[in-house]
Formats: structure tokens, sequence, C-alpha cells
């Protein structure tokens, strides 16, 4: 009885030892995504939450979106990720959980018969729950910061993710203004065409080619619209917009390319070190490791329960006692629950493995996908199309004497289309590989489709 008692006394005591953070564990995550990505991101786990989160996105969305403003948006205003943070809710219900003993079981037994009623009333302890709780509590734990670091990894892609989409939608939007430019000087030209062959001083084959370029025009805004408008959508989605917020700004164009390339120092050694996968899959092994020795600790034994036990009998004085019990797998001594421990871990130690390989491959893979567009964009802008104005240029001087016809500047100028829409593309190829190449030191593998 006494023994049975301090069981008692110590389930209470550890019972009371387990409890819930004041943060839900967020501060981590938080931390985590805010070094990653440069922005703050909240849980957002009361009304009063909310409404802070509502009263900063207002600010944000009075002003033109910028990169930086974009991602704290969707970090603040992304219902899926904020349905991803319960994850970390429950993670820690379970951790609590596991760190509790569980609840003494009551017996009650009466058995009647030839005027004699015997009645029995038990109350046993799980002692094997008991003496594993610390072993248990631990591998909670661990599993509690294995959704820390989830939450974070599901951060930081949404925070990539929103880079990507808005550098899309910007360009996008710009090609669509000079699209419209293209298509009206094409417009002008075609209607002149047409009043200069009426006249006998056009030929046919000459205003059936500028009607020709005038038609290719049109058509080429309309599909720069409907792909400004599936690339704003694409951001209002990530932003987690609606309604009124869809009036959102953007820039008017494209940040300029920086004046010199990002250099990374020991890059793959950086992405082993800091993704935010690498770490989880670290962790996810360990936490195998620490379940397969609670495993083994306890293949032995199912079940090891004890208590008091009260017997009365009619007639009879009070029997008083204890009772212990326990289930033995004598079938497989618990070499099946081994096997499949140890099975799991060799899972996890591999899946380490490759996780830490591919973003060994996707470091490598990003940043020359970077200096690519780098390069590329930076021709754009040197070359050609400081080569296209000089043309340009020269031939306003040539039909400024007239060497030239206006049919024949206007040709001149189609050509310039070719290198401005060009650049355009190039620049926003770039930054998306910037925000590609930054996720994949940091952050982890990128999202399919991420590099366009």
């Amino acid at each position: 009885m006494i023994r049975l008692g301090a069981g008692a006394a110590a389930s209470l005591v550890l019972a009371g030892c387990a409890s819930f953070s004041p943060d839900g564990g967020f501060d981590h995550v938080a931390a985590l995504t805010r070094d990653r990505t440069g922005q703050p991101v909240v849980w957002q786990r009361s009304p009063a939450d909310a409404r802070a989160a509502q009263a900063r996105v207002v600010e944000l969305l009075a002003q033109p979106l910028s990169a930086d403003s974009a991602v704290e948006l969707a970090l603040l205003n992304n219902a899926g990720l904020q349905a991803r943070f319960a994850d970390l809710g429950i993670a820690e219900a379970d951790y609590v959980r596991a760190a509790r003993p569980s609840g003494p079981a009551i017996g009650l037994e009466r058995i009647a018969g030839g005027g004699v009623a015997e009645i029995t009333r038990s109350l046993t302890f799980n002692l094997l729950d008991l003496l594993t709780l610390p072993a248990a509590s631990q591998l909670g734990q661990q599993r509690f910061e294995q959704a820390q670091f989830r939450a974070a990894l599901d951060a930081v892609g949404v925070a990539a993710e929103a880079r990507r989409a808005f550098f899309g939608a910007v360009a996008a939007q710009d090609l669509v203004n000079y699209a419209v430019q293209v298509q009206q000087a094409a417009e002008g030209t075609a209607e002149l065409a047409r009043r200069m062959a009426a006249a006998g001083n056009f030929s046919a084959l000459a205003q059936m080619r500028e009607q020709a370029f005038y038609d290719d025009a049109t058509t080429q805004l309309a599909r720069a619209r409907l792909q400004a408008v599936a690339e704003r959508e694409r951001l209002a989605r990530v932003l987690g917009l609606w309604g009124a917020q869809l009036a959102f700004r953007l820039p008017e164009r494209l940040p300029d390319l920086p004046a010199q390339p990002l250099v990374p120092q020991d890059a793959e050694q950086t992405a082993v070190a800091q993704r935010l996968d690498v770490q989880l899959a670290r962790r996810e092994a360990l936490g195998t490791a620490k379940a397969l020795g609670l495993t083994q600790a306890t293949r032995y034994i199912d079940v090891l329960d004890a208590g008091y036990v009260d017997k009365r009998q009619t007639g009879n004085p009070a029997a008083r006692g204890g009772q212990v019990g326990l289930v033995l797998p004598l079938f497989d001594f618990g070499s099946a629950r081994v096997a499949r421990g140890r099975a799991e871990y060799l899972q996890a130690v591999q899946h380490t493995t490759e996780v830490a390989v591919n973003a060994r491959s996707q470091v490598r893979e990003s940043y020359a996908a970077y200096r690519t567009a780098y390069d590329l964009a930076r021709h754009y802008r040197d070359d050609v199309v400081p080569l296209r104005k000089r043309i340009a240029d020269e031939n306003q001087l040539r039909y400024n004497g007239m060497l030239i016809s206006v049919f024949e500047l206007l040709a001149d100028a189609r050509e310039q289309v070719a290198g401005v829409t060009g650049y355009i593309d190039a620049l926003r190829d770039f930054w998306i590989a910037d925000s590609n190449l930054r996720n994949a030191l940091t952050g982890g593998s990128p999202a399919p489709g991420a590099g366009r």
C-alpha cells in the first residue's frame, strides 16, 4: 500500500510538471523564418492576433507592393499557412500528453449467490508507463521540435512563392503596357498603309504585310493581358487576398539588376548546415533512434500494472491487498516491434542522406541558373537594347534625310519589340532565380515549376 501510494503520488507530480508553453513553441518558428526571409510571421491563435494581422495587411495594401511587402503579406494573410501552423498546436498537445502518465484504472466486481455477495474493488496503475515516462516525454519533445521545423519550412516556402509570384506579376504587367504601345503603333501603320494603298501609292502586298503585323500585335496583346491576369491571380492566391483587397497595386517595372551578382561562399556547406529540410530530416532520424531505444527497453513486457484490491464478502471481514498484472509477448518476444523500429531508423538515416545530397545538388543547379539569368539580363541591358536604340536613331536620321520611307522606319521599330520584351523576360527570370537560390541555400527544396 505504501509503495502504491508513492506511485500514485509520483504520477500526480509528473502530471503537474507537464504543461503547455505560453507561445505554443512558435517563437522558435518565427525566429527560423525571420532569419531566412527577413520578415516577421505571426500565428494567429486569438481574435486579437487576427485583428492585428488584418490591420497590418491594410497598411501594406495602402502602398504599391514590393517584393518584401509581398512576403510579409503572405506570411500574415495566407490562410493555408495559418492552417498548417495548427499542426504545431497538435504536436504540442501530443508532447504534453506523452509527458503525462496515464490515469489509474478502477475495477468493480460483484458476485452474488447462495445468500452470499462478494464485492471486489481495485485501483491499478500502469507501472510500465511510469517507468518509461521520461523516455516517452523526451521522444514527444523531439517530435514537437520536428513540428517546429516543419512549420518554419512551410513559412519559408510560402515566402519564396510570394517573391516568385510578385516578380511574375510585375513583369506580366510591364509586358502588357509595352504590348499596348506596339499594338497602337501597328494600328496606326496599318491604317496609313490602307489609305496609301487606296490612293495607289502603296502596293497591295506591302499593305497586307502591315495589316498582318497589326493582327499579330493585337493577338500578342490579348495573350499578354491573359498572362497578366493569371500572374496577378497567382500572386493574390499566395497573399490570401480577396474582395476589395484585389485592387492591390504593383510597381510599374521590375527592380534593376544589382551591380554585381551574388557569390555565396561555401554554398553547399551552407545548405547542409542551414536548410530547414536537412535539419528536419536529421531530427526525424534522431527521433526514430530514440523511439527504437524505447521499443528495445519494453520489448519483453507489453503491459505492467500494479494496484490496490479491496475484497468484501457477506459475513466475513474485508480483505485488502495488492495485485500485479503483466502481458508477456510470448509469441514474438517483441522482435516484430524491434525489427520495425530498426527498419524505420535505417529508413530515416537514408532519407537524411538523400535530403543532404539533393540539397547540395539543388544549390549547384540554382546558382548555375542564377548566374545564367544574371548574365542574360545584363547582356540585354548593356548590349541588345542599346544596340537596337542606336539602330533606331540612325534610321531616324535617314528618315529625316528622306533616305528611307516611314514604313522602313516603322519596320525597324518592330525589331526593337523582341529586344525590349526579351529584356523584361530576362530581368524577371533573374529575380525569380535569385529567389530560388536564396531558398535553396537556407530554406528547402524548390516547388515544382519554381524555376520557370
